[in-house]
């Protein structure tokens, strides 16, 4: 039996906007993955132990608030100090393209954009997954 993809979505900060999240959490789901929802305002350490708690092959955080340049990092950080290695950090939302390639640059994942399809996203985790399989 194939495991089942585990992918957190969370969104962090101040953003009280979760439309895009939900959507994007559903669309997994669909697609065969198990999805953990934090809801909102999570900081990147609750985002980060959730994460481990539940073993997770992906965090996906959605932000729209502007502090994807603080928010990202600060959990990239956080998961290397944890161990979280084999974990992929994704994520979407209003990010402009120079932020995307700093971002990129330091570690992060794809960044997805608006309009983007949730058909292409699961194509990525999924490839992510297999291409990155965990110990």
């Amino acid at each position: 039996m194939e495991r089942k993809i585990r992918v957190l979505i969370a969104k962090a900060g101040l953003d009280g906007h979760d439309r895009g999240a939900k959507v994007v959490a559903a669309a997994l789901r669909d697609a065969g993955m198990e999805v953990i929802y934090t809801g909102l305002r999570q900081t990147p350490e609750m985002i980060v132990e959730a994460a481990i708690q539940e073993d997770v092959d992906a965090i996906g955080i959605s932000i729209l608030s502007g502090a994807h340049m603080t928010i990202f990092p600060k959990i990239l950080e956080l998961m290397k100090a944890r161990g979280l290695n084999d974990v992929l950090l994704f994520g979407g939302g209003i990010i402009p393209e120079e932020d995307l390639i700093k971002l990129k640059t330091i570690g992060v994942g794809e960044l997805f954009t608006p309009g983007t399809s949730t058909v292409e996203i699961i194509r990525y985790l999924k490839d992510w997954v297999e291409k990155h399989p965990k110990n």
